[in-house]
């Protein structure tokens, strides 16, 4: 029997947490499903990456107001893809902020990744028809801005390219508390289809360099101490190094994108098969690294129509 595309399978809900990681900063997550941050200052709240959908959203807002009736004012897009930020319409902000490079990926693929990613995971787009249209930015910015919410100082940051050319975290310098969007991952499998994966390692040792105390990571468990933390960071730049090597090793030696990927399945999978969505991931990972080894150094626009193609190639070598 084939395996289903990407996480269709995948219906079981999962159990919502909502962890504080400081006076100011909690982490609302749900057993690896995409997680979404929240700040709150002394006059207002800040949501980082706002689920897939408004009504995906009302449950986030739900447990806002079980800890503050502050006004939710801004939301932070740590990086384009569709699951992470068409919830935003729900908060009605004073205005959505992203880096111009997610601004500028918005406008050019963001169609597409709203049909592919509702086709790959539709169990993560529940009353799809509550989105009234792409999430647009309000404010955008280059390399760094500081906001104040009242006396909490928030700097909203690019370190690097990595799971996009957009990637932005959000850093509370009081609480030492990072929100990293999908640069990091706990128990999770990266998904690379749109990123730079040789700049990706070096992001996170930038990331590292803040010494974070805690980190709320793109899908996973919120991360409450240090040890967490590198944790973490160890074991996605890990997993992004066996990958890449491994494609571009089979590259190296001529291989055709099939072949490489049966290999890469077969090496990965002993360390990294049980992280959440490895399956759905893997066949994407690989043919993004396949085209930066071949050195098309901007990720090429995935379409419902394309992940169908790929799927099936890649899949039906497994069973060959």
């Amino acid at each position: 029997m084939s395996k289903a595309f990407a996480s269709q399978a995948d219906l079981e809900e999962k159990e919502v947490s909502f962890t504080k990681l400081s006076q100011h900063a909690y982490a609302y997550t749900a057993e690896g499903d995409p997680n979404t941050g929240v700040v709150i200052g002394d006059d207002a709240v800040m949501v980082i990456d706002t689920q897939a959908t408004p009504a995906m959203a009302q449950d986030v807002i739900e447990k806002i107001r079980s800890v503050s009736d502050k006004p939710i004012q801004y939301v932070v897009l740590s990086h384009y893809h569709a699951v992470r930020v068409l919830g935003a319409s729900a908060y009605s902000p004073m205005h959505i902020i992203s880096s111009q490079d997610t601004c500028d990926l918005i406008v050019e693929r963001g169609e597409q990744d709203y049909k592919s990613e509702f086709e790959r995971f539709p169990r993560l787009f529940q009353d799809v028809d509550s989105i009234p249209g792409l999430t647009w930015p309000t404010l955008t910015f280059k390399g760094e801005m500081t906001l104040w919410l009242g006396q909490l100082e928030v700097k909203i940051l690019q370190l690097g390219r990595g799971h996009t050319k957009g990637d932005t975290v959000v850093w509370l310098p009081q609480d030492k508390v990072l929100f990293s969007g999908d640069l990091v991952e706990y128990g999770a499998t990266p998904y690379t289809g749109d990123a730079y994966l040789r700049d990706w390692p070096q992001t996170l040792r930038n990331v590292a360099a803040l010494e974070p105390r805690a980190l709320v990571p793109g899908r996973g468990n919120a991360l409450c101490s240090p040890d967490a933390v590198t944790a973490a960071i160890d074991g996605t730049r890990a997993f992004l190094e066996a990958m890449f090597s491994a494609v571009c090793e089979g590259r190296k030696n001529g291989d055709d994108l099939n072949t490489i990927y049966r290999d890469t399945h077969a090496q990965l999978k002993p360390d990294f098969g049980e992280w959440v969505i490895f399956d759905h991931c893997l066949p994407f990972d690989v043919t993004r690294a396949f085209d930066e080894a071949d050195g098309i150094t901007d990720p090429r626009i995935w379409t419902a129509e394309r992940d169908a193609q790929m799927w099936d190639d890649l899949e039906g070598s497994l069973s060959d």
